[in-house]
């Protein structure tokens, strides 16, 4: 099963951005963890700050499910919403804080919607736990 794994803006800076909400560790070395618990999946990582880049990511149509933590777009991109809507593969979207404790903007996601599930406020280990879900 090959996992495409999509962060979106500022998560490139995951380990030093905000480490109070996000934690003190990078994507990159907890990737290395997911690949080694997850030997048997293939864990493809994206990562852009731009909006069209992740849609054209998503459009390559090149995996079997999705996690996707969309940043900042998961409070206004219909665009990706859109993208989402229209892939018919286990799409799971991942927040590392808890959304709902956050300023009022953040709490609400346009992506939610046209994904099969929502983990928020998990850390890190919401990744791990799509993964998981991804397994049934």
């Amino acid at each position: 099963m090959k996992i495409l794994i999509i962060n979106g803006p500022n998560l490139n800076l995951l380990g030093t951005r905000e480490p109070e909400i996000y934690g003190n560790i990078s994507m990159e070395d907890y990737l290395e963890t997911l690949q080694s618990e997850f030997s048997s999946y293939h864990l493809d990582y994206y990562q852009s700050n731009i909006e069209g880049e992740i849609i054209n990511r998503l459009q390559k149509d090149d995996f079997d499910a999705v996690v996707i933590n969309p940043g900042a777009f998961t409070h206004y991109s219909y665009a990706i919403a859109d993208c989402l809507k229209n892939i018919r593969k286990q799409k799971v979207e991942v927040h590392i804080s808890n959304i709902y404790k956050r300023e009022e903007f953040r709490q609400k996601s346009v992506t939610a919607a046209n994904s099969d599930a929502v983990l928020s406020g998990f850390g890190m280990n919401g990744y791990r736990l799509a993964i998981l879900s991804l397994k049934s």
